[in-house]
């Protein structure tokens, strides 16, 4: 984790929590808006489509991480690691703020998608989730939490010789978490 914030000192923490943010609202979005038409199209109760949007969201948001992840070369057990430490607090509190402005918009959840209202409706509670998310991320971000695990692979295969092993990362993980509860690094 130092080399993620030795990284970060180079970039800007805004920038880096901005990706962050866009990287986790592109899987939300995705999730919700399938999830969203699906229960339009099947005329689901609101629950229903809620709780299916809410998975498709996790899945869609796991899986943005994990692809690049897996492709560098991590193990699946380690990249779920890294894509769940850096993904969930960020999505769930997209979902929240989506799901509440959807709920909240008069005849947003029963609109259809070919309507101005359900894409108006969508848009507009997106934005509204990922300009609540952007502080939490910046905040983990600058603690060397949440996107900043990803960055800091990231960061040992673009500045190193190729990818240190994964030990690496678990090492660093370990050193940073032991110095932040009061143990030795």
């Amino acid at each position: 984790m130092e080399r993620t914030i030795h990284a970060l000192a180079k970039g800007s923490l805004n920038h880096t929590a901005l990706s962050a943010t866009v990287h986790c609202l592109t899987g939300c979005a995705i999730g919700e808006v399938l999830g969203m038409v699906l229960g339009a199209a099947f005329h689901w109760d609101n629950v229903t489509t809620i709780a299916i949007s809410v998975l498709l969201a996790f899945g869609f948001g796991y899986a943005l991480t994990l692809l690049p992840l897996l492709r560098s070369g991590l193990r699946l057990d380690t990249a779920l690691g890294l894509a769940f430490a850096s993904d969930t607090l960020s999505i769930a509190v997209m979902e929240i703020i989506d799901n509440l402005a959807m709920v909240s918009i008069p005849g947003a959840m029963e609109a259809m998608p070919t309507t101005f209202l359900f894409w108006g409706a969508m848009g507009s509670s997106l934005v509204l989730a990922g300009i609540v998310a952007f502080p939490l991320n910046r905040w983990l971000i600058g603690r060397g939490r949440g996107h900043a695990a990803v960055h800091a692979h990231h960061a040992g295969q673009l500045t190193g010789s190729g990818h240190e092993p994964e030990s690496h990362y678990i090492s660093q993980h370990a050193h940073h978490s032991a110095r932040e509860h009061g143990g030795q690094p």
